[in-house]
């Protein structure tokens, strides 16, 4: 009987928080992992800690999407076509409209979080269709559900990839490649470490890593976690506007600081 191919996986954002926790638990099921971020010491860090699993690993920005592509190339010349890819690198960053200086957040923001999605998975979705297999992940966030006070950027990110992903969802059925939507509340990351305010339902990073997993391997649509944030979300989408003005207008905000 032959032996089961890995999984091959292929993650950007990987060199901390969830990117990390999803390499982390893909790699100790034996699956073959590339890793995409911009901070290589933390990268080898990390393929170093997965030793003896397979890792290889790539910096860069996904900003950049010719090193996106020459990235995905080398994976695909080393291991073969990817089964899973997982757009997971995001940027979070408070900004105000009435502060110029914030356009750069805005574009830096949108760049990261939409353009960014687009060309991670761009380099393997042609190959992916004439294959005829395999799933394209996308990590949005309950944050794209509903406008948030001082988060215009971040809020208007995501749910822009949320749209995205929908659409690549209709585009993708025909060839059998499957396309998830992944929207988390709080995980305990570096980038909610920043956050001033309370975050209910907080998860840990190899929680939720464990959840999308499950959700991928199951080639589900959508997915919003944990349940009770995915039920807090639905009510906060089924507010009346005058009632959601209302009740989130001082709510907690996110300061006006580079994530770097």
């Amino acid at each position: 009987m032959s032996a089961v191919a890995p999984l091959k996986v292929f993650i950007t954002g990987a060199s901390s928080g969830l990117g990390e926790a999803l390499a982390r638990h893909y790699a100790d099921h034996g699956a073959i992992v590339g890793l995409f971020a911009r901070r290589e010491a933390e990268l080898a860090r990390i393929a170093a800690a997965l030793a003896p699993a397979v890792v290889t690993t790539y910096a860069g920005d996904v900003r950049d999407e010719r090193a996106l592509a020459a990235a995905a190339g080398d994976f695909i010349a080393r291991h073969g076509l990817a089964d899973v890819v997982i757009a997971n690198a995001g940027v979070s960053r408070g900004t105000l409209t009435e502060h110029p200086q914030d356009l750069a957040a805005f574009r830096a923001v949108f760049d990261t979080n939409v353009l960014g999605m687009v060309a991670t998975f761009m380099p393997f979705a042609a190959a992916m269709q004439r294959k005829r297999a395999g799933t394209l992940v996308g990590i949005a966030s309950v944050a794209g559900f509903r406008g948030l006070a001082g988060s215009g950027a971040y809020s208007a990110s995501k749910s822009a990839a949320i749209t995205y992903l929908e659409s690549l969802r209709l585009e993708m059925r025909p060839f059998g490649v499957a396309v998830v939507t992944v929207c988390p509340g709080y995980i305990a990351t570096p980038m909610t470490a920043r956050n001033p305010y309370r975050m209910p339902f907080m998860l840990q990073p190899g929680d939720a890593a464990a959840r999308i997993a499950r959700a991928i391997a199951a080639r589900r649509r959508f997915i919003v976690l944990p349940r009770p944030m995915a039920l807090a979300a639905r009510g906060m989408k089924l507010l009346p506007r005058p009632l959601y003005d209302r009740l989130f207008v001082r709510a907690g905000r996110k300061p006006r600081v580079d994530d770097g």
